[in-house]
Parts: C-alpha cells; sequence; structure tokens
C-alpha cells in the first residue's frame, strides 16, 4: 500500500489538512503549475506568457444598427482580422495579440471571449468567428454599461497579463440611457484599470450630423441637461468628451458603414502597434 502524505489547502481563509495519495498529489501540483482550468466568456485556453498588447472590439448593435448595418460591422471585423497588415502586426510581438469582441445596446455581451492571436492561422480563426456571431437585440445605445460590463467582467477574464490593454468603440450615437455624472465615472473606472480607451464614431449623413438636442433616448432619461459641452454638438466632438480617453488615446471616424472596414483596418494597425496616428487619420 501506497504511504499517505498530507497536503495543507486554504479555503476562505481557513487552513485545513487532508490526506491525499502520491498519484493525486502530482495532478494537483501540475494543474496548479499549468493554471488548467475551463475557458472562461467562450475563449479557448492558452498557454503561458504575456501578451503584448489585449485588444477589446466594442460595437454598438442599437436600434440604428438595422440588420445589414450590422453585417457590415462583423463582415469589416473579419476582414480586418484577415489583412496581411494586421496580422503582421498582431503576431509581430512577443506573445501576440489578445483578442475580444462585445457587442452592446441595452446590455453588453461577449460574443467572442479572449482568445490569442499569435499566427496567421489564429486571426483566420476568430475572422470565422466573428463572421458567424448572431445579432443581439437591443434598442437603446448604454454606453455606460458597456463601460461597467468591460471593467467588471471582459478585463479580469483576460488568461494572461498584457503590456498595454486598448477598448476600440464604435458606434453611430451618443449614450441615450445613462445619466452624465454615471457615464463619467463608468469611464472613469475603466481607464482605473490601465486601459486606453479609442473611437471610431460612424458618420452617417442626415443621421447623426447632430447630436445631443432632441436625440432619442430610454424612457426616464434626460430628465437633465444633456451631457454634452453644448447643448447641439456632432458625434465626433461627443466621442472626443466622452469616450476618447487613457494613455495614447485617439479617434478616427468612419465616413458611413461603408467605410468601416478601411478605417477598423487603419485603427487596428495604429493599436496594435503603438503607432501614434497622423494627421489624417483623425
Amino acid at each position: 500500500m501506497s504511504p499517505l502524505r498530507f497536503s495543507r489547502r486554504r479555503i476562505h481563509g481557513q487552513a485545513f489538512r487532508r490526506r491525499v495519495g502520491p498519484g493525486i498529489a502530482v495532478a494537483a501540483a501540475l494543474a496548479m503549475a499549468l493554471r488548467i482550468g475551463p475557458p472562461l466568456g467562450g475563449a479557448r485556453a492558452e498557454p503561458a506568457g504575456a501578451a503584448s498588447v489585449a485588444l477589446v472590439v466594442s460595437v454598438d448593435v442599437s436600434q440604428s444598427v438595422d440588420d445589414s448595418r450590422f453585417v457590415l460591422q462583423m463582415e469589416g471585423i473579419a476582414e480586418a482580422l484577415e489583412d496581411p497588415g494586421v496580422i503582421a502586426a498582431m503576431t509581430g510581438h512577443p506573445g501576440g495579440t489578445l483578442f475580444a469582441m462585445v457587442t452592446w445596446a441595452d446590455r453588453a455581451g461577449l460574443p467572442l471571449g479572449w482568445r490569442r492571436i499569435a499566427t496567421r492561422a489564429d486571426a483566420f480563426a476568430a475572422a470565422a468567428q466573428v463572421r458567424a456571431t448572431p445579432r443581439q437585440s437591443g434598442e437603446f445605445t448604454c454606453l455606460g454599461q458597456m463601460f461597467r460590463t468591460v471593467t467588471a467582467t471582459v478585463l479580469p477574464a483576460m488568461p494572461v497579463p498584457a503590456e498595454r490593454i486598448v477598448v476600440d468603440v464604435s458606434g453611430d450615437g451618443i449614450d441615450n440611457c445613462t445619466d452624465p455624472e454615471d457615464l463619467e465615472a463608468e469611464r472613469t473606472a475603466l481607464l482605473a484599470t490601465g486601459a486606453t480607451i479609442n473611437g471610431l464614431p460612424i458618420l452617417v449623413p442626415g443621421e447623426n450630423d447632430v447630436v445631443g438636442a432632441g436625440a432619442y433616448r430610454a424612457p426616464g432619461y434626460g430628465l437633465r441637461a444633456t451631457p454634452l459641452p453644448q447643448e447641439r454638438t456632432d458625434l465626433v466632438q461627443w466621442y472626443r468628451a466622452h469616450v476618447v480617453a487613457g494613455p495614447g488615446a485617439f479617434l478616427l471616424k468612419a465616413a458611413g458603414y461603408g467605410d468601416f472596414a478601411r478605417a477598423l483596418r487603419r485603427k487596428f494597425v495604429i493599436e496594435v502597434s503603438g503607432l501614434a496616428p497622423g494627421r489624417r487619420d483623425e
């Protein structure tokens, strides 16, 4: 009979001892060393080792985004992931790039949990999953709620550390369901994680040339002043004031949904490479 030995564990701050056989002890030690566990948010298990960049792509899917616009967004993200320049940027750093995608309207979802993109095959696999993402229902543009979800759920689920964290926010409207103070508090909490928040406003002539006064809002919202430096402004100004923030943060606009793929490819390269955007990029 194999001799029994004692191992010490601590649960909820209380130390206790139990007897384990040598085989169980070895398996437990290996599991601890390799950090074996179920994938989080649909992400596959990742090898040990920090990544250079963790990139969260956060996409507005509220009521203003109809089915054709949703497809353009998903296809634009997939095409960006398959672009040779983007792949070179994502795989050109030690540890590659961690990638996750959030979709948000009334609430925020995580259709693509964390995965490491370290090879061309990784990038193409992520692109295929983006294309297969189902449409999320939702009416309002709850940006503050998305900030809160990324802070509380998405970033804590990162499988390995990253040298930089970038949250890439795209959309065609302003927040219409969060009080001004709460929106700023949620953004501040996200910035406190060390993340940089970049913006990609999608400009649609005749729809969002002016935002603020008379904007579509959730019931009960808007009883106080619109969270804008002036009563009427444009979407680019609003994104600069209420979205973009953090070290090296920048804004790059898309001239409509047809321009989304082009803008996002350029934005990915800048974000992952840590380059400074040129004046023509803003």
